[in-house]
């Protein structure tokens, strides 16, 4: 009995060794790293298609709620991020649309939006416009809006409709 338990234990470790060698191992040095900017995207097209209002962006980071293989998919896509405003877009904006003062109600608090935590502009000034902010359905995009630096800051659930 003890050589059965001996060789099941064998097969264990073979099967556990066999299965961490094959995990790509980006993946495992960014997790063991704890994030890296190499977590964020910095593709802008994707955020103009989904904010058309915003225009031409210049810069851009920001994380999908589908970027991380989980157990169990997300039949939602929630998007999170900073972009950089073309210069004078801002200023277009805010003559075009009521702008109060609002700052964003997390700090980035989904587990998708860890790489974010601590990027962004610095001592932002946040503003935000209730008009540009979308909840319709099963879609809701929240912007913020920092003047200083021309950022946005965005979280959008089922951007794409």
């Amino acid at each position: 009995m003890r050589g059965v338990a001996l060789e099941r234990r064998k097969v264990i470790a073979a099967g556990v060794g066999a299965g961490l060698a094959v995990l790509p191992v980006g993946w495992v040095l960014r997790r063991a790293a704890g994030g890296t900017e190499e977590d964020w995207r910095t593709d802008a097209a994707p955020l103009e298609q989904a904010f058309p209002l915003l225009g031409p962006l210049t810069d851009a980071r920001w994380v999908s709620s589908r970027d991380d293989d989980r157990s169990l998919p997300s039949p939602e896509l929630a998007i999170s991020g900073f972009a950089r405003l073309a210069p004078g877009r801002l200023s277009g904006l805010t003559a075009a649309h009521a702008f109060v003062p609002g700052e964003p109600v997390d700090d980035f608090s989904s587990w998708f939006e860890k790489p974010l935590r601590g990027a962004g502009p610095k001592d932002p000034q946040w503003v935000r416009s209730p008009e540009l902010d979308r909840a319709d359905g099963g879609r809701s995009t929240r912007l913020w809006f920092d003047r200083r630096s021309d950022t946005v800051r965005f979280r959008a659930l089922n951007p794409y409709g």
